[in-house]
């Protein structure tokens, strides 16, 4: 224990000489390379509390400090209830705090989703992530402890990366590709990753504008201020476009701030980004339709010599089954942007939402766990209903997860037939096909087809999210302009539609996709528009 006190007590000290000379490296031995065991203890007492962080290049074992956010005694929890903690990549024992660099650092994560994830060492060297450079570039930052010039490398292939690292499904993306894989070991925690450098810039006050090219007195307009928009509007600033963001809404963010919660994306977090792009340059205008406020014609008369269209894919689905109109069955989409845009569950606002007891809520992807997991934190007993089986599930396996560890009842193999309503035409039931999965559809998925058998289960509240398609205002405003399926834009490679002058990205071009995609098209489309208005750009 004694060697344990004065090995920390050096690391600290070398923590507090980087923390002067500004962002140095914290070459703290058992930082570097340490493989995380992710094991609880209370090594060092009560008030300092510890986490072993594992085998180092020499084989030992060490005790890194973790400060007291309350991060700790919810992994504790855990661990408790599942034997053994999960384990950590080096990047989520840095963000508790290790050698007190990060002591401010608020990770603002809820109660189920403070999770060590298993993973192992960094593998930043070599070219093991020469596909994914500013992957690689950015770890190799946080293993040496330059958390700073991490998140300047981030912010230079990503205008969001503090966003991305919360809500994209790394798993799917990155992750997916990392070489650890292929030695049948967890993939590194590259969202984890990107999540901490950001946060680390964020809370340390020293937050990086990327350089920008001088000005070019040109103006181009988007549309939308969701993650499409954003991205796309801050490669142009760079670039040195004059840019100008129209939001239909009151709240810049789009789909960042109506469609996820804060307890899985908090609002300021958002606000941040939006900060850094507004430093850069660019002006948001809220409260402005385009198409109905403003529309494109009058645009071009301003002299906006391009338009990026990013607004979106808000128009929801709903299964036209019988009794859906009944009260109190709504989308995920109205649920989802009364209660984060709106403050819907006071009732003491101008327009509150009747809080259900009994919820169930339609549909196996994130939206309908962010929908679920908001009812649960309104007080209600939330069922998921979802008609083929949790292997099917769109959702990504860690939203699954904390949906269940947060009491969520899950339905599958489960279809709503018909509503029934009370005499007030409240809804009061749901009758349910019970569903068996047939051959693979056109989307890979088993089929599910109804069996003939229903059940019938009591609710008062139904919130349906069962997908969202494009809303027709913006596309239906611009005369000439091609659409593809369900009111969707038609572009070509370099996101440009029938309309040289006009561009389009996200759900506005996909129908529905991740925040991370609509992003990519947001690059693209600023790298094409660049060289069609300033050729050399």
């Amino acid at each position: 224990m004694q060697q344990l006190e004065r090995r920390i007590g050096a690391a600290r000290r070398q923590a507090g000489d980087a923390k002067a000379a500004g962002d140095q490296a914290v070459d703290a031995p058992f930082v570097r390379n340490a493989q995380v065991a992710g094991r609880a203890s209370h090594a060092l007492g009560d008030r300092q509390r510890t986490v072993d962080v594992g085998a180092g290049q020499n084989g030992r074992k060490f005790l890194a400090p973790v400060a007291g956010h309350g991060v700790l005694d919810a992994e504790q929890r855990f661990a408790e209830r599942s034997g053994d903690c999960p384990q950590a990549g080096v990047a989520r024992l840095v963000a508790i705090d290790v050698v007190e660099l990060l002591e401010k650092v608020d990770i603002g994560e809820n109660q189920a989703e403070r999770r060590f994830k298993t993973q192992t060492a960094l593998p930043f060297g070599g070219q093991r992530f020469v596909e994914m450079p500013a992957i690689r570039d950015a770890g190799q930052a946080i293993e040496r402890g330059q958390f700073l010039a991490a998140a300047k490398v981030l912010k230079d292939t990503s205008a969001l990366p503090a966003v991305c690292g919360r809500v994209c499904p790394q798993e799917k993306q990155c992750e997916s590709r990392c070489v650890h894989l292929k030695m049948n070991k967890p993939a590194v925690a590259i969202g984890y990753l990107e999540r901490f450098a950001a946060d680390y810039e964020r809370q340390s006050g020293n937050i990086s504008i990327p350089e920008k090219d001088p000005a070019n007195g040109i103006k181009v307009a988007v549309v939308g201020s969701g993650p499409a928009g954003l991205s796309f509007a801050g490669d142009m600033a760079k670039k040195g476009f004059d840019v100008t963001v129209f939001e239909a809404l009151h709240e810049i963010g789009g789909v960042l701030k109506y469609g996820i919660p804060e307890f899985r994306l908090p609002n300021a977090i958002v606000d941040v980004e939006i900060e850094n792009l507004q430093k850069m340059g660019v002006k948001f205008v809220a409260d402005c339709i385009v198409g109905k406020t403003i529309g494109v014609k009058e645009l071009e008369k301003q002299g906006f010599k391009g338009i990026f269209v990013a607004s979106g894919a808000g128009l929801p689905n709903f299964m036209n089954i019988p009794g859906e109109n009944a009260l109190n069955i709504m989308s995920s989409n109205e649920y989802l942007t009364r209660v984060n845009l709106m403050d819907a569950a006071n009732p003491h606002t101008d327009t509150p939402i009747n809080l259900g007891k009994n919820v169930v809520v339609v549909g196996g992807g994130n939206t309908a766990m962010d929908s679920c997991r908001t009812a649960k934190r309104l007080g209600a007993n939330v069922t998921l209903v979802y008609r083929r089986s949790e292997a099917e599930m769109p959702a990504r396996l860690e939203e699954v997860k904390h949906a269940k560890e947060e009491g969520i009842t899950f339905l599958t193999l489960h279809n709503p037939k018909e509503y029934e309503a009370d005499e007030k035409g409240a809804v009061k039931s749901v009758i349910l096909d019970v569903m068996q999965l047939g051959e693979p559809d056109a989307s890979g998925r088993r089929r599910p087809e109804a069996t003939g058998e229903t059940i019938k289960l009591e609710c008062d509240q139904v919130i349906v999210a069962v997908g969202v398609s494009p809303n027709p205002l913006v596309p239906q405003s611009i005369e000439g302009l091609e659409l593809g399926r369900k009111n969707t834009i038609a572009v070509n490679e370099q996101m440009q539609s029938s309309q040289p002058a006009i561009y389009a990205g996200g759900d506005i071009v996909r129908g529905g996709a991740t925040v991370i995609l609509a992003m990519g098209d947001g690059r693209k489309a600023a790298l094409n528009m660049a060289q069609q208005l300033k050729p050399e750009a």
